[in-house]
């Protein structure tokens, strides 16, 4: 693999939505599994009250009793709440879009920074957009790749400062509206939680959430994640990477992303089935089976970099507007059957 100075370059379309036809014509019955799960409401409010327990627990503690519980527990139960907001934001909770979102909301009460509305607005576009820079907020910037580089350092200090590094490309995505009425409330609900945490709990528990927020997305195996899902890892040009590795069992599938991409209406706890009803389609793909060695890869390898990603300028023929009606996935997948 060579070091690479620019992105990859590709005419081709993204490959999940031939692949979900290809796959839907061979195996029609995967239909069956595209639904909701409203149990995962429960797994939602079992972390959300398992980190503010932790917290009040902690709200007297030494910072360095913090900061290990926060790298050994929290970082994994804020990690968890992120691809809970996930599940949200592909609505594959409740029918009802609102009640989506504010199950959304909830789950990123422990995260101390508003993010789940955000998250719903620009991830949608990664479905339909993949690829395309103006449109797909996981691609990094170009001043971002260029300016971490292939160094150790510079990737360290990237997966350190990742929550950073992703809000600056809100201003690159101007065909997008950031702000609107739920991200307000988005906003006024953490203000208020947060400001709860501090007057009954105290600084240091306020700490302990912030601090887990912090490693769960960033200078943390499971920071690999964001890594594996899309950056070129391998001698190939193979677009998304699944994991299949244990931390899957505490993360809900989320590695899963190759299957996740092909059938995003399929919710978390029935993924592991699209790999073993068509095999064929993901064991001759190329996929991770550590996150905690892919994170020292990405660190210590480097040919791997911010540039390892497929970009394409083609957006195809989905509209902007598409991805915002309701339920345009499930339309969407039913269409590639026909």
């Amino acid at each position: 693999m060579l070091k690479r100075t620019d992105f990859i370059y590709s005419e081709e379309s993204e490959p999940h939505r031939f692949r979900t036809k290809k796959i839907l014509q061979e195996f029609p019955h995967l239909r069956d599994l595209i639904g909701k799960n409203p149990f995962t409401m429960f797994a939602i409010t079992g972390l959300v009250a398992s980190m503010i327990g932790i917290a009040w627990l902690l709200r007297d503690q030494s910072w360095w009793i913090i900061f290990a519980a926060a790298y050994f527990y929290g970082a994994f139960a804020n990690h968890s709440l992120f691809v809970m907001i996930h599940e949200c934001t592909h609505q594959l909770l409740f029918k009802s879009r609102t009640a989506n979102r504010w199950a959304s909301i909830f789950a990123n009460l422990p995260h101390v920074m508003p993010g789940a509305m955000s998250f719903e607005k620009y991830h949608l576009k990664h479905h339909s957009f993949q690829g395309i820079h103006e449109l797909d907020a996981d691609l990094p910037n170009k001043w971002e790749a260029k300016l971490i580089n292939n160094s150790f350092l510079g990737k360290t200090l990237w997966l350190l400062f990742f929550p950073v590094f992703q809000g600056t490309r809100v201003t690159r995505l101007k065909e997008i509206d950031f702000f609107d009425g739920w991200m307000l409330i988005n906003i006024a609900v953490q203000v208020v939680f947060n400001v709860a945490v501090w007057y009954f709990l105290g600084w240091h528990a306020l700490g302990f959430l912030f601090i887990s927020f912090w490693f769960s997305i960033g200078l943390h195996p499971l920071g690999a994640r964001w890594i594996q899902e899309h950056y070129l890892t391998y001698r190939t040009e193979q677009e998304t990477y699944s994991y299949y590795g244990v931390l899957n069992t505490v993360a809900f599938n989320v590695g899963f992303h190759n299957e996740h991409h092909d059938f995003p209406s399929i919710p978390w706890n029935r993924l592991p089935k699209i790999k073993k009803t068509a095999p064929e389609y993901y064991e001759t793909l190329y996929y991770h089976k550590s996150w905690t060695g892919l994170f020292f890869r990405f660190l210590f390898e480097s040919e791997i970099s911010l540039f390892n990603r497929i970009l394409r300028k083609k957006r195809g023929n989905i509209a902007l507007t598409d991805v915002s009606k309701p339920d345009a996935e499930l339309v969407l997948v039913e269409e590639m059957a026909d």
